[in-house]
């Protein structure tokens, strides 16, 4: 798998609502129900009403049913005179139909060379199967390449860099930021981390600054699949943003 060959993509989800009493009564309910079994499991997480309403704003935004995407970053490289460039579009907004939209426009584009696949990290647990439901929750027809019912293993076209650094070790998980660390990948988070997207979301209003945040996911990850391949990084003077 060539590098060229890969769409390295991350998104950043938030609560649908700012907080549970905006949300709509029935799934305001279906919120506290779900809380209430994940109690069972980790007893003393989520048995009061304070802590399930803390939680929504914390924790809502990881789910698919209860959150939305207000930013999905995508990156190709790109060889040019034997150099390699990295183009880098955000697609980002209070608008999570149009973000799908358009983000879905690329992937079907891209799809359609059989060599090509797409690249991120845990995006297996987390990035595709948000971003499928979704599109299915808005009624949105599903990219062939993110469309993985009936597939066989190697039909999927999704490389994970989580996936790649397990080894094997399905049990063992390790975060984008630690692997960038101990592989001497500058570190992407030199400014806001993922439980900090909703806040600057909601109460900053900054969604460009989370829109660069996660353009820096999106970079890393590509500097930690090079790496893992035993290539060659990334010259960061050799980015380029697309706007529109």
């Amino acid at each position: 798998m060539k590098a060229e060959d890969l769409i390295f993509f991350d998104i950043e989800t938030v609560p649908a609502e700012p907080s549970l009493d905006r949300l709509d009564p029935h799934l305001a309910h279906l919120w506290q129900d779900k809380m209430l079994k994940l109690n069972l499991r980790t007893p003393g997480r989520y048995d009061s009403d304070i802590a399930i309403e803390d939680a929504y704003e914390s924790d809502a935004g990881i789910f698919a049913e209860f959150g939305k995407i207000v930013c999905i970053s995508a990156g190709i490289v790109v060889n040019r005179l034997g150099k390699r460039h990295f183009r880098i579009k955000s697609y980002f907004g209070d608008d999570e139909e149009k973000i799908l939209k358009e983000f879905s426009v690329l992937l079907t584009e891209w799809g359609k060379n059989p060599e090509h696949s797409l690249c991120g990290h845990n995006i297996k647990e987390f990035d595709v199967p948000f971003v499928a439901r979704r599109l299915i929750i808005h009624n949105m027809p599903l990219p062939q390449i993110v469309d993985v019912a009936g597939k066989k293993p190697w039909e999927i076209k999704f490389m994970d860099t989580l996936e790649m650094w397990k080894f094997g070790d399905y049990k063992h998980y390790t975060s984008l930021n630690l692997l960038a660390a101990v592989l001497g990948i500058p570190s992407p988070k030199d400014d806001i981390d993922g439980s900090q997207v909703a806040k600057v979301y909601y109460k900053e209003k900054d969604v460009q600054r989370i829109a660069t945040y996660c353009e820096k996911d999106v970079l890393t990850t590509a500097q930690v699949f090079l790496r893992l391949r035993g290539e060659a990084l990334l010259n960061t003077e050799l980015i380029e943003r697309v706007n529109g």
